[in-house]
């Protein structure tokens, strides 16, 4: 009972690394899982958008196939692409905006995993050509931790557009894309599903607060130690296990392969 918030906050954590279980998915069940998830917390926008994480060599990533939206992706239907969208495995195309992941992979090795998504309330902030501003508590991860590009470069399928996009992101976990959309790295693919899900929350929250009257900053302090604490690994991981539970009950046909071998 007299211990302080510090060392509270340290035996949460020494705690959620014994008692949140690893959950053992392959990277193609989590990102199925994740298109699943944000398809359901209205990222899809028909054809629109691009999930993609490393694959296991150099130079080449998972991502979905043009032609499927967000609602039809499982562990089975996703490409393994190089750098220049050549299919190494599977069937079918890349999305030719997908060249970006490129330039942000090679820019920034801690990321692991790229969101990019036109959501609704995203898309309605993205064409006020203001920045995020973070002012909530649950949305705390994306706290000064959210870059943006007020110059919306065009469709995004070429060199151009990946080293304009690469650039404004710099070393942060996510970026408003004026007219355009939203796109989060994460060092994990439970991160970067976590992030995707709040930055979309966070556009509702300040469009709500907008219309209502000025918002308010938080008190820098206080919101760095909520952004350090609330992007601890572990609580990815159950943020993660959360979604993908709700994706699990709602779509049992996410999952096609046998991976029990």
């Amino acid at each position: 009972m007299n211990l302080g918030k510090a060392e509270l906050m340290a035996a949460a954590e020494r705690a959620m690394r014994t008692e949140i279980p690893i959950s053992g998915w392959t990277d193609r069940q989590k990102i199925a899982l994740t298109c699943r998830a944000l398809s359901d917390a209205g990222h899809d926008s028909a054809l629109a958008g691009q999930i993609s994480t490393r694959g296991q060599a150099p130079g080449t990533f998972l991502t979905q196939q043009l032609g499927l939206g967000f609602d039809e992706i499982t562990d089975a239907n996703l490409l393994l692409v190089d750098e220049d969208l050549t299919v190494l495995e599977g069937a079918g195309m890349a999305n030719p905006a997908n060249r970006f992941h490129s330039w942000i992979y090679r820019a920034r090795p801690d990321v692991h995993c790229i969101v990019h998504t036109h959501p609704l309330h995203v898309a309605a902030l993205s064409m006020l050509e203001i920045p995020l501003q973070i002012s909530q508590m649950d949305i705390a991860p994306l706290y000064d931790d959210c870059a943006f590009l007020p110059d919306w470069p065009g469709v995004p399928v070429g060199n151009e557009e990946g080293e304009i996009i690469s650039a404004a992101l710099g070393d942060k976990r996510a970026i408003l894309l004026a007219h355009h959309g939203q796109l989060v790295v994460g060092a994990t693919i439970e991160e970067a599903c976590s992030l995707a899900h709040l930055i979309e929350r966070a556009a509702q929250l300040q469009l709500l607060a907008m219309a209502a009257g000025e918002i308010k900053p938080l008190p820098p302090r206080l919101a760095a130690e909520a952004h350090d604490w609330t992007l601890r690994p572990k609580r990815s991981e159950a943020n993660f296990a959360y979604y993908a539970r709700r994706v699990l009950r709602r779509h049992p046909d996410v999952f096609e392969l046998d991976n029990s071998e």
